[in-house]
């Protein structure tokens, strides 16, 4: 019986009562604990069922609402769908020639858009958003509750988080408080305010659920569970507590039907915090690495390893000149604890190993044939997998290549035979193609200059003279070449 089946009974049960004792007010009274009266006296229940009702206030949202919103944005994508995936209609399809037509490119392929949201965290125009909002964006637009709109440059964003970084151009904007999302409590209030389907500073709430929730494509976040109303829209706006502090960014939800259904999860703001620290300084995020693949320990591996419970992170296999290798590290060995820090779950690995700076030596206690074994390692850097994307956004300043490169990781660099360089993984219309550049090429230089990182092609980027072509060096092939690079206006 639910909690209100019970409460209409017994409130029922306790106005026959007064009515049979002559109490006229029973009916027009809730009792203070309704579902106590199948325990009470006659007498009892015809007093209990004429107390005034005791009324829980609910939070007002009101105000912070006010005074939040305005630094709550809409954020406008428009990305150009992929060309080369666009078939035309083949006129030859049934015949020999089919097969030579099939993929050709959509010269007129439309302008897609995507929606989400954002918030400002400072008042000269720097503000937060996903990874996954701005990923593919060729422009983006930003728009404010007062109608202003402004078009965003990424600073940098980071897919392992999820969290993006960009800037617009103006000053006095409203902007957030950021809170500590570790003095957060499970069944607190909060806040979401966010653009769910393009319906601009929807505001929505409910309580934190669960604190630290890994997800299984998410290694590097410690989700904030909420039940708060979360819909496609609302991506990369602010959750906040009821202190009215950003405590952290919406980012997803679990849903079988795509849109909300009780399970939405927050990027913690402190960790985006130390993203954004590391997108300002360099242009990406550097984490820490051990070199290793790993798997849960459930009961029956935890009894052959001669554990005495189902904990730790067991090791599946070694990355050669890697951390782990260097430091001992064995396929088959039970990682209990990181640098003082106890390993209950695999899932918890790659979290504190990601949070230490590469460089930093550590501590690590494991679990090998049954008996406790201390390791010692420097903790390396975590090979870039992600795509930095350069364009449109970039500032006016710089030559706009319009491409999308990578860092190179040591087995690239060794199969390709250099030690630095970008690896050049898409060319759209711009600079870069009108040079020549292609899908595979390895950047090394640009007029004289070193590319060793994206940060290092950013620099030189800036540096381009106005007034003459630069010599660009890619290897390409087995072999290198220079390129020239046309100034830009």
């Amino acid at each position: 019986m639910n909690a209100s089946k019970v409460f209409r009974k017994s409130t029922l049960a306790a106005a026959i009562a007064a009515l049979a004792l002559g109490s006229g007010a029973a009916g027009y009274h809730y009792a203070k604990q309704p579902n106590a009266f199948a325990a009470m006296t006659p007498l009892a229940a015809a007093q209990a069922a004429s107390a005034p009702a005791t009324l829980v206030a609910m939070p007002d949202f009101s105000a912070l609402a006010e005074s939040r919103g305005p630094a709550v944005v809409n954020i406008t994508v428009e990305q150009r769908s992929d060309a080369r995936k666009a078939p035309t209609e083949n006129p030859f399809e049934g015949t020999p020639f089919g097969e030579f037509f099939r993929f050709a490119p959509r010269p007129d392929a439309a302008p897609v858009q995507g929606l989400g949201s954002g918030f400002f965290i400072s008042a000269d125009g720097y503000l937060l958003t996903n990874a996954h909002v701005v990923g593919d964006a060729k422009k983006v637009k930003v728009k404010l509750t007062d109608r202003r709109e402004f078009e965003g440059r990424i600073v940098g964003l980071d897919k392992a988080t999820d969290v993006a970084l960009l800037k617009v151009e103006a000053t006095g904007l409203p902007f957030v408080t950021l809170g500590n999302p570790k003095d957060l409590k499970v069944g607190e209030w909060v806040v979401a305010i966010g653009s769910p389907y393009g319906f601009e500073n929807t505001v929505t709430a409910g309580i934190v659920s669960a604190k630290g929730r890994s997800l299984p494509d998410d290694t590097y976040v410690p989700f904030i569970q909420t039940d708060v109303a979360v819909n496609p829209g609302n991506s990369g706006g602010p959750l906040f507590n009821l202190k009215g502090e950003a405590i952290g960014i919406n980012s997803q939800i679990y849903s079988r039907s795509g849109g909300y259904q009780g399970l939405s999860f927050a990027v913690p703001i402190d960790l985006a915090q130390n993203v954004v620290a590391q997108l300002r300084a360099t242009g990406h995020v550097a984490r820490g690495w051990l070199g290793v693949s790993i798997q849960a320990v459930n009961h029956d591996l935890a009894r052959s390893f001669g554990m005495d419970k189902s904990r730790g992170a067991l090791v599946s296999s070694v990355a050669e000149n890697g951390p782990a290798k260097a430091a001992g590290l064995k396929a088959g060995d039970v990682i209990v604890s990181f640098d003082g820090k106890p390993i209950d779950s695999a899932s918890e690995l790659p979290l504190a190993v990601g949070a230490t700076a590469p460089g930093a030596n550590a501590k690590l206690e494991v679990i090998r044939d049954g008996k406790p074994k201390t390791l010692e390692l420097k903790i390396g850097t975590l090979p870039s997998e992600e795509k930095v994307q350069l364009g449109a956004n970039e500032p006016a300043d710089g030559a706009k290549l319009n491409v999308t490169v990578s860092e190179l990781t040591p087995q690239q660099k060794k199969q390709l035979g250099v030690d630095h360089g970008l690896l050049v993984q898409e060319v759209a219309a711009g600079a870069a193609a009108h040079a020549g550049v292609r899908p595979g090429d390895v950047i090394l230089q640009i007029d004289g200059k070193p590319v060793n990182d994206v940060a290092a092609l950013r620099a030189a980027l800036s540096a381009l003279p106005k007034d003459r072509p630069a010599a660009l060096l890619v290897k390409r092939e087995g072999g290198t070449l220079f390129l020239p690079l046309q100034p830009v206006a």
